[in-house]
């Protein structure tokens, strides 16, 4: 395929195509493929929840992902190796991802994200807009995606027949152009796909963690007042504040151990600019402290009772969208105060 830029003169000017390995490491395709989920696959966006992660086996796929029904998504890069090892391997990472749980999907996501506080089900809600009456059935099937600069007839060849027999296989192909003048240009080209058709702990790549100043420099107008005011109540009272790749969560140290009281989100993350509870998930009040579930009940009511908070999944979230006047402020603050001192009277799990 040939590419022209049009001078002013109605002039055609063509891009030259390049091999993509002459200017660049392998590691920018996963970049480029990283932060554009949306043009990965034929039929819609693909949230990415780890890379470079780690098999039962010692490989590594280059990017793991779930889609909007739940599935699971192996995106592969097909780099130096033979077709027929391209194939081998990227089957191998499906029948490995296969045998993942809901936990231990929730668990790369979290080392991915850096935020131990996230719950697959309602991140997975919010990135896809997904309405309510959306069932989702997560890894019930899973996906493969072989991406290269050119895909050959053998890999072709075997990923059709792969799909005519119910494997989802979809080949990618791109090419890489570039102008005299050092613009850059990249074309893709799904070549096939377009036709109908217990595991050890995991590890995977993560996204670099945020710092209060990048953090609070992402905030609008209704945000900044709102976070800025909770993180000199936490560092007056040196409650640790655990930064992830988006947002923070605020913490109790209870003989070195810290237990989650709420979690900050802003504006460009899935959650959009909010406050999370931490009352149930893996990290927070249920979860290690010694508590009851009927406290744990109370706390929820209590944030729902200052008019700030609303359900969202197992937790409550506050939506910050608005103005928030000083009294509002100091209500959010009452009840962190409220969950705090329960933490503190009541201690750890098992101590």
């Amino acid at each position: 395929m040939k590419l022209y830029s049009i001078t002013q003169d109605s002039k055609f000017k063509e891009y030259i195509e390049i091999d993509f390995q002459i200017e660049h490491r392998e590691a920018l395709l996963e970049d480029w493929l990283e932060n554009n989920p949306d043009d990965i696959v034929e039929n819609g966006q693909l949230l990415i929840i780890g890379r470079q992660v780690t098999t039962n086996l010692g490989s590594f796929i280059d990017l793991l992902a779930i889609d909007r029904q739940g599935d699971v998504v192996v995106v592969e890069l097909k780099r130096t190796r033979t077709p027929r090892e391209t194939v081998a391997q990227a089957l191998e990472y499906a029948s490995f991802v296969e045998k993942l749980g809901y936990e231990q999907l929730e668990d790369i996501l979290r080392a991915y994200t850096g935020d131990e506080s996230i719950n697959l089900v309602q991140y997975h809600r919010e990135y896809f807009a997904l309405t309510s009456d959306e069932a989702i059935v997560f890894n019930h099937d899973q996906r493969i995606v072989i991406v290269g600069q050119t895909i050959t007839p053998e890999i072709r060849q075997t990923s059709a027949f792969l799909r005519n027999k119910g494997i989802r296989v979809t080949c990618l192909e791109f090419t890489f152009f570039k102008s005299n003048e050092g613009q850059r240009l990249l074309s893709t080209d799904i070549v096939i796909g377009k036709e109908p058709a217990a595991i050890k702990k995991i590890s995977t790549g993560s996204l670099p963690i945020i710092t209060k100043d990048e953090f609070i420099e992402s905030l609008d107008q209704f945000g900044k007042p709102v976070f800025e005011r909770l993180l000199e109540f936490a560092e007056q009272n040196t409650y640790p504040i655990h930064w992830g790749t988006k947002g923070f969560s605020l913490n109790v140290d209870i003989h070195g151990t810290h237990v989650a009281v709420c979690f900050g989100y802003p504006p460009n993350a899935v959650f959009r600019q909010s406050l999370y509870t931490a009352l149930i998930g893996r990290g927070g009040l249920l979860s290690k402290v010694d508590v009851s579930e009927d406290i744990v009940t109370d706390l929820g009511n209590d944030a729902q009772a200052t008019g700030l908070f609303q359900p969202a999944g197992r937790e409550f979230k506050c939506l910050i969208d608005r103005d928030f006047s000083s009294d509002d402020i100091e209500n959010l603050l009452a009840w962190m105060k409220k969950s705090i001192s329960i933490v503190e009277e009541y201690g750890l799990k098992g101590q």
